[in-house]
């Protein structure tokens, strides 16, 4: 098959465009057609803001977490509710954008891969509402932890199917989604939960997640008549992250930190690379073959990293550090046991951050950590490692 390489539509600085089959590369040509044809469309934006609204239920709260922010000392901490979503996540703020284009465009398929399963179980729930085909890919080991959202996305009338191959975990599970928009292109539609992939996934996934910096602007403009110090959020392949970001970027004076597992601390320690057709920072070998990655929270199980975020790293826009597995289990009890809160483990790693970064900081500066999922789907699991 012949490489398709875009020139610089779609990327951020080296990081981004599209290597991928030419078959392939039409459709993607296709889609971003689309998608900057419906993103200012007023009907398409009304449409998605009444799904946003009546259905997903946002806004999403800042909540000041005032026990959490008097325990630590140090700057306040604000977190930004993706956890209160319909779904449990911010992964429908993406679903439903996405959604809305499949529908536009006459798919009567919808494919999905997830990780943690947060991103099935939306995708899943969007299909069972508009009335779409829906199957989702999962890492055999991804199943294995996430039982249950494996049985949601079931009940949903999504069909799972189980990916065996490599390490069968997210990567393997995206490289089977793209296997299967290849070769069934005509009918289906490839709903990819994260700011990765060949453009225009990442252009396209920034766009729809962007609400939750738009909304969290706005909301600490009237709460505390001023931006925050800092936005942190957990990075896998970073679609929280950079909805988050987003509406910072421009903003100095904000320091955007994103927390990676030092399992898997593809932005931290990666390399320029090619994965899933796109340049990005990856987690490779000598050969450039993506390395093994762990994750205690499946979500963040990826060797590589969104393009926009390989970006913001290598022009020290954005700042990535890294939690240990231990840590994120430790924010994860202590948000919970402080706030009445549990998060998901992914975001648990933000979490587990903010409790390093408040103490250092003034009680007149501001966090905002974005809670981008709840913990129901964690729980059996961490009773597991608790009680090992």
């Amino acid at each position: 098959m012949s490489q398709v390489s875009q020139d610089k539509v779609g990327y951020f600085g080296e990081f981004g465009g599209s290597f991928v089959p030419a078959e392939l590369q039409n459709v993607l040509n296709i889609l971003e057609q689309e998608f900057l044809k419906y993103k200012d469309d007023p009907d398409f934006n009304e449409e998605l803001s009444y799904y946003f609204r009546e259905y997903v239920g946002r806004e999403s709260p800042l909540y000041f977490a005032e026990r959490l922010t008097n325990e630590l000392g140090g700057a306040k901490i604000y977190l930004k509710r993706e956890d209160l979503n319909h779904t449990g996540s911010h992964k429908i703020n993406n679903v439903l954008g996405q959604i809305l284009l499949a529908k536009r465009m006459g798919a009567k398929r919808v494919i999905a891969e997830t990780g943690a399963g947060q991103h099935g179980v939306a995708t899943a729930t969007a299909c069972a509402m508009f009335g779409m085909d829906c199957t989702i890919y999962m890492g055999a080991e991804d199943i294995k932890r996430q039982a249950l959202n494996v049985f949601r996305m079931e009940l949903l009338g999504a069909k799972v199917v189980s990916v065996t191959k490599g390490q069968a975990r997210l990567k393997d599970a995206v490289d089977e989604a793209f296997a299967d928009l290849v070769g069934n292109y005509r009918n289906t539609f490839y709903l990819l939960g994260s700011a990765v992939g060949p453009h225009p996934f990442p252009s396209m996934v920034k766009h729809f997640q962007s609400v939750i910096s738009k909304e969290s602007r706005k909301q600490i403009l009237e709460k505390e008549g001023r931006l925050p110090d800092a936005v942190l959020a957990c990075v896998g392949g970073g679609s929280n992250a950079i909805g988050a970001f987003a509406e910072y970027i421009p903003d100095q004076g904000v320091r955007l930190i994103g927390v990676e597992p030092s399992e898997a601390a593809t932005l931290t320690k990666g390399t320029p690379g090619e994965l899933h057709g796109f340049k990005c920072l990856v987690l490779q070998d000598e050969e450039g073959n993506p390395m093994p990655t762990y994750s205690v929270a499946a979500g963040l199980d990826y060797p590589g990293a969104g393009p926009e975020h390989s970006y913001l790293k290598t022009i020290s826009r954005a700042e990535y550090v890294s939690v240990t597995g231990d840590e994120a289990l430790n924010g994860f009890q202590v948000l919970s046991k402080l706030e009445g809160i549990i998060p998901a483990l992914e975001s648990s790693h933000a979490v587990a951050y903010a409790m390093k970064l408040a103490p250092t900081m003034t009680n007149d500066q501001i966090i905002i950590v974005n809670v981008s999922g709840r913990g129901d789907k964690d729980v059996e699991q961490v009773f597991e490692m608790l009680n090992k």
